[in-house]
């Protein structure tokens, strides 16, 4: 399997060298050069596998080329044996046509730990084979530190720079992060935005000062490999639901793209998805985008789902490539006009691509905490506010009957409601508690560097701390 870049001019990779690069080097983000399909009666074939088994039976035409099944069924199950829950990713009934999909059953309570505890083996499987080191630089609004820093801390030949925005992220997502002692992780919070975060790192990516001393690679949804391990549990819940035999429709809380995209690339391999609906907080850039075209950034509203304050959500550019006729050229042309203005139209090709698939809706802070106090009424569920945005959105677009009353609509249950005690309370009345294999998080030291919001103190910060740095 080779890899090309959404930009057009980066070298094309297998499997092995997009996980370790990250991003391209023209800037750009890279997806397969065509799109694996199985047919109907290879996915019934997938039916009543265990998550680990299906995992590797979905992942193996990705990683061809660069792991055997053997050595990709041996990582899944070391990875996929040691969640909280037997199912990995269980479903739960919120009613005749709602589903929640709980993806928060690994170390750090969010659905990333059910990509980036794959990304780490991956890390190491490769460095080893190479004989290398690897400095990850990585932007979180949340989540993604916390289950990144998990997945390779005590790594020998991995270190980790977590950037988050001071005071944007919870009290659970931070010490998730901050008390994990381990001396490859280094914990970074700066002045600003997530944006701002994330537009460090990627800066960074394309930095020659940088990249001539550091070999780069990063965790953050930018990285193929995530991506892919997200794609496994839209087989396995569509699966569940009577797939291939019966469509299934998908909302998802929606900031970075990645998770919903991955819906994306499981339909592209065959699965019967009706709709995914992308589903925003009010800060609602894809909202705009998908249904005028406008994908125009305004400034961040922090709200009581952090991980989606967001206004630019770097996984678009895969969908935009992809929907638009894959021109790598004028997707180049067309980002660098965006990263200069923060404003940019889609094509009419990207927007009817789009539309084929994607239903998009937003949720305000009132409506996230009905969402929450629907689902504890009707079905007896504590869900966090991320769900919460995902669930309103799926009810509403249900409501509209975007969604036929036939068609099994499931909400991706992003984090576990204790990452959120304060919102989920307000919301409901009820304080949900942290599950006993984390109970102890509040009791444990902190440990992080505070940082101005420019980029260069962020680099200098970088290139002084890192181990691998040379010259």
């Amino acid at each position: 399997m080779q890899y090309v870049s959404t930009r057009g001019s980066a070298p094309a990779l297998d499997f092995e060298g997009v996980t370790l690069a990250g991003l391209a080097s023209d800037g750009g983000l890279y997806v397969p050069a065509q799109w694996p399909r199985f047919t109907t009666d290879e996915i019934r074939a997938m039916r009543g596998l265990a998550y680990p088994d299906l995992a590797a039976r979905v992942m193996a035409p990705f990683v061809a080329g660069s792991l055997t099944e053997d050595e990709l069924s041996a990582i899944c199950h070391a990875v996929y044996g040691d969640f909280g829950h037997a199912a990995v990713t269980p479903l739960v009934q919120l009613d005749q046509q709602h589903w929640l999909l709980e993806l928060f059953h690994g170390p750090t309570l969010a659905f990333k730990d059910v990509a980036l505890q794959l990304l780490g083996r991956l890390f190491e499987t490769f460095l080893e084979r190479r004989g290398e080191r690897l400095t990850i630089v990585g932007a979180t609004s949340g989540d993604t530190g916390s289950a990144a820093i998990q997945a390779v801390a005590g790594l020998e030949r991995v270190e980790i720079f977590m950037l988050h925005p001071r005071g944007r992220v919870s009290d659970v997502q931070r010490r998730q992060m901050t008390t994990v002692r381990a001396p490859n992780v280094h914990n970074l919070a700066i002045e600003g935005s997530f944006d701002d975060a994330q537009a460090h790192v990627k800066r960074m990516f394309t930095d020659g000062d940088v990249t001539g001393r550091l070999n780069l690679g990063a965790v953050n949804s930018i990285n193929w490999a995530r991506l892919m391990a997200q794609v496994v549990y839209y087989f396995a819940s569509a699966l569940q639901l009577g797939a291939p035999d019966r469509t299934v429709a998908y909302s998802v809380p929606t900031g970075n793209f990645g998770d919903v995209f991955a819906g994306y690339v499981a339909a592209k391999m065959g699965l019967p998805i009706e709709r995914l609906i992308v589903a925003t907080n009010i800060n609602d850039i894809l909202h705009r985008a998908l249904t005028s075209g406008d994908y125009s950034a305004g400034g961040v509203t922090p709200t009581i789902t952090p991980s989606m304050d967001i206004q630019v959500s770097s996984n678009f550019e895969r969908l935009l490539f992809d929907a638009g006729g894959r021109d790598g050229a004028a997707m180049a042309e067309q980002m660098r006009a965006f990263e200069a203005s923060k404003a940019m139209a889609l094509t009419n090709a990207q927007a009817e691509g789009a539309a084929a698939l994607f239903t998009s809706a937003r949720a305000d802070q009132v409506e996230t905490a009905r969402a929450l106090q629907w689902a504890y009424r009707a079905a007896g569920q504590v869900i966090d506010p991320h769900t919460g945005v995902g669930l309103h959105c799926a009810l509403a677009v249900a409501e509209a009957g975007t969604v036929a009353a036939g068609v099994p609509l499931v909400t991706l249950a992003t984090a576990h409601p204790a990452k959120f005690p304060d919102a989920v309370e307000r919301a409901i009345g009820v304080r949900p508690a942290l599950p006993a294999r984390v109970g102890d998080l509040f009791g444990r030291a902190e440990s992080f560097t505070e940082l101005m919001g420019d980029y260069a103190a962020t680099r200098d910060h970088v290139l002084d701390n890192a181990a691998g740095s040379h010259g």
